[in-house]
């Protein structure tokens, strides 16, 4: 009972902008930059089969643009608009440790830099990072007090699934990523996960979700499936080699994904967003904001909050002993 009085003062799940008030005492901002990186998978063939020609970033600056730039002039906005006092550098688009090890430092000393800037997210692959780019990160660390968050592009624990979406890395290597990345103080790690990919089910994301309880992610980003234009996902989906599931579906498998994560696990995102000129299916042809309200009020109305089965760890099976 203790605990569902607490979800039902705080709400549902333990969304990211209250993590950000907890961890900085106010509110902070993300502040995009897009830098003049590729990634692997686009190097050696068509990148993976969801990835548009412009990555992720469809609101970030030219590449072209210096780093401290993108930044500032994106905070004068924002500290005119919301009188903020905080922010994250985020290193948004593709990946941004496939790089020489010299510009990555140098990227990230500018961010650095700029005044206020109080953590530097860097976006990547699992595949894309080592130690020498993690000593990197923790020097500037050390040196400057700003907190370092990497972000890995997980999208699901089925192996199978990634291998035909040709995402180019397995499950293993997300592994292998994130216990390396927790041998440093102090750095933060959000994954990043598609919850209804073509061919996963709701075991899937179940599966997904207690993995990522057992590494001890701190913060999940959760994506539905957007189909964005000239992508081979797109062929696919517009020749019917795929079928999607249906936004029911879609909603009982984010509700059991946030019932086996615990309760501490900062929640970034819910719902894709994608300008509707650059897409051919996005959130069923919804709105975010009503997939959100719709989620909210299937998990009050069947009583579900994060972290309610979230009782499988540390030899669960031992409690039959005591019955």
């Amino acid at each position: 009972m203790e605990k569902e009085r607490k979800f039902e003062n705080k709400g549902l799940y333990y969304p990211y902008s209250d993590y950000l008030k907890e961890k900085y005492h106010e509110k902070v901002y993300k502040l995009p930059v897009n830098l003049p990186v590729s990634c692997p998978n686009r190097v050696d063939g068509p990148g993976c089969a969801f990835c548009a020609g412009a990555g992720t970033g469809f609101e970030a600056m030219d590449a072209q643009i210096c780093v401290s730039e993108q930044i500032l002039r994106t905070k004068e906005r924002i500290e005119e608009k919301y009188h903020a006092h905080k922010f994250i550098a985020y290193f948004q688009n593709y990946t941004n440790t496939f790089q020489p090890l010299e510009h990555f430092t140098k990227y990230l000393r500018e961010a650095a830099a700029v005044p206020d800037i109080v953590e530097i997210s860097v976006s990547t692959r699992p595949d894309c990072l080592n130690r020498e780019y993690l000593d990197v990160m923790d020097a500037i660390q050390r040196e400057t007090g700003i907190h370092m968050n990497i972000e890995l592009g997980l999208q699901t624990v089925n192996y199978h699934t990634l291998d035909r979406i040709g995402r180019g890395h397995g499950l293993a290597e997300f592994l292998d990523a994130v216990l390396m990345i927790k041998e440093y103080k102090g750095f933060t790690i959000c994954a990043h996960v598609i919850l209804n990919l073509p061919g996963d089910d709701r075991n899937d994301a179940c599966e997904t979700a207690r993995v990522l309880t057992a590494l001890g992610i701190d913060i999940v980003k959760l994506h539905s499936l957007y189909i964005a234009k000239n992508t081979l996902l797109c062929d696919w989906y517009e020749n019917g080699r795929i079928c999607l599931c249906s936004k029911e579906e879609y909603l009982e498998r984010v509700a059991s994904f946030l019932e086996l994560i615990p309760e501490n696990m900062a929640v970034e995102r819910l719902f894709s967003r994608i300008p509707e000129k650059d897409s051919v299916f996005c959130n069923w042809g919804n709105s975010w904001w009503k997939l959100r309200d719709e989620l909210f009020a299937k998990m009050k109305q069947e009583g579900r909050y994060q972290g309610r089965l979230c009782n499988y760890l540390n030899g669960a099976a031992l409690k039959k002993l005591d019955q």
